[in-house]
C-alpha cells in the first residue's frame, strides 16, 4: 500500500481537506467546506469564517516551522498591518490562539494551521506561465511592488523584535552553506559532470562574496523572501503580499532577485527589473553601488530554486520547470564568473 506522499495529487488533496475540515471546528465552524486554492509548500483553502466573510485556512507543510517559527511569521504580519503594510491579517482561533495544530487518520502527522483574512485582487502571474496578461501597465504595477518591498524593508529595520522572535535565515550558510535552506543544488540528479563542476565554482565564488559584503542593518533584515508573482496581488492600484511561509532573515537585494530572476529572457524582464528599482527609490535609499551587486543576489536565488527542485523533484511544478532553471543557473554561474 503506497505511502501518503506516494499518492496521486486528488487523493493527497482530499486527506488534507478532510483535515482542514477538522481544524475549522478551532475557530468554530463546523461541517465547513473548504474549497482548494492550491497545494505546493502548504495546502491553501477558500473558506468562510465565522462572522460570514471569506478567508484563506493554511494548513502547513510538516517540519517546515517550529510553533514559535509559525508564531513568529503571524507576529510580523500583523505588525506590517499595523504600518498600513497590504498583507493579510490573522484571524485567532475561538481560544484566541494564532495556529492550532491538527492530526486525522489518512495524514501521517498533525498539522500547524492557520486562518487570514481574504485579499482581493488579481495574482501578478505564476512561476509556471509568467505575468498575467491582465497587467498591462507593467511600470507601474512593477513601481508598486518596488514601493511596497520598500515599505517592508523599512518596517523591518526600524521594527524592534519581540522576544522569543526566531525565523530562519537566507544568510551566508542559509544559501551556499554544507545544507542550504533549499537543498544542495550542486547534487541535483539533472545536472551532468561539467555543469556540476561550474555550479560548485560559483558556490564558492558566492560565499566568499557574501561574507565579503557583510549584513549591516541598512541592507540585512527581515525580509518577504517569497517575492514571486504568484504572492503578490493587484487590486486597482493597490499591491498585496501574500505567503509570508519563507519570511526569515536575509539580505534586503534578495527580495528583488525573487522577483524577477525566474522571468530572465522574458519581454518584459527589463521593465520589470528597472520599475522594481524605481519604486523601492522613492521609498527607500537605493544606491548604484547596491545595485549593482545585484547580480549576485540574481545568482544566489538561482541556486535556490534549483535546491528547491532537487529536493521535491517529485512534483508536478518540480519537474515542469527542472529545464529552465537549470539552463537558468548554468548561465547566471557562467557569466557571475566571468565577471
Amino acid at each position: 500500500m503506497p505511502g501518503f506522499y506516494d499518492l496521486p495529487l486528488a487523493e493527497r488533496t482530499e486527506r488534507m481537506r478532510a483535515l482542514a475540515v477538522k481544524a475549522l471546528t478551532e475557530w468554530g465552524i463546523v461541517g465547513g467546506d473548504p474549497k482548494v486554492i492550491k497545494i505546493r509548500e502548504n495546502a491553501v483553502f477558500r473558506v468562510t469564517a465565522a462572522d460570514g466573510q471569506d478567508a484563506v485556512l493554511r494548513v502547513h507543510r510538516h517540519g517546515y516551522h517550529t510553533d514559535a517559527a509559525l508564531r513568529s511569521e503571524l507576529i510580523w504580519m500583523e505588525a506590517l498591518r499595523a504600518e498600513g503594510i497590504d498583507v493579510p491579517g490573522v484571524i485567532p482561533t475561538s481560544a484566541g490562539g494564532l495556529f492550532t495544530t491538527v492530526g486525522v487518520d489518512g495524514v501521517p502527522e498533525p498539522r500547524q494551521v492557520d486562518m487570514l483574512t481574504w485579499m482581493a485582487g488579481e495574482p501578478f502571474g505564476t512561476i509556471e506561465e509568467g505575468l498575467n496578461p491582465a497587467i498591462t501597465d507593467i511600470r507601474k504595477a512593477f513601481n508598486g511592488v518596488g514601493q511596497l518591498t520598500a515599505r517592508l524593508h523599512n518596517q523591518a529595520t526600524a521594527w524592534r523584535l519581540p522576544e522569543g522572535f526566531a525565523r530562519h535565515a537566507w544568510d551566508t550558510d542559509g544559501l551556499v552553506g554544507p545544507t542550504p535552506l533549499w537543498g544542495r543544488f550542486w547534487e541535483y540528479a539533472g545536472l551532468n559532470a561539467a555543469q556540476r563542476r561550474l555550479l560548485e565554482t560559483a558556490r564558492h565564488r558566492v560565499r566568499d562574496d557574501l561574507i565579503a559584503y557583510g549584513q549591516a542593518a541598512q541592507r540585512y533584515g527581515m525580509i518577504h523572501a517569497d517575492l514571486n508573482l504568484d504572492n503578490m496581488l493587484l487590486d486597482g492600484e493597490r499591491v498585496v503580499l501574500l505567503d509570508f511561509n519563507d519570511a526569515g532573515f536575509g539580505w534586503h537585494l534578495f527580495d528583488f532577485a525573487t522577483i524577477w530572476t525566474l522571468f530572465r529572457g522574458a519581454d518584459y524582464f527589463e521593465t520589470m527589473r528597472a520599475s522594481v528599482i524605481e519604486g523601492y527609490r522613492r521609498e527607500r535609499n537605493l544606491p548604484d553601488e547596491e545595485v549593482a551587486r545585484l547580480p549576485l543576489f540574481d545568482l544566489a536565488r538561482a541556486f535556490t530554486y534549483l535546491g528547491w527542485i532537487h529536493t521535491r523533484s517529485e512534483t508536478a511544478t518540480a519537474r515542469e520547470i527542472a529545464p529552465t532553471v537549470v539552463t537558468l543557473v548554468c548561465g547566471l554561474a557562467d557569466d557571475y564568473l566571468s565577471g
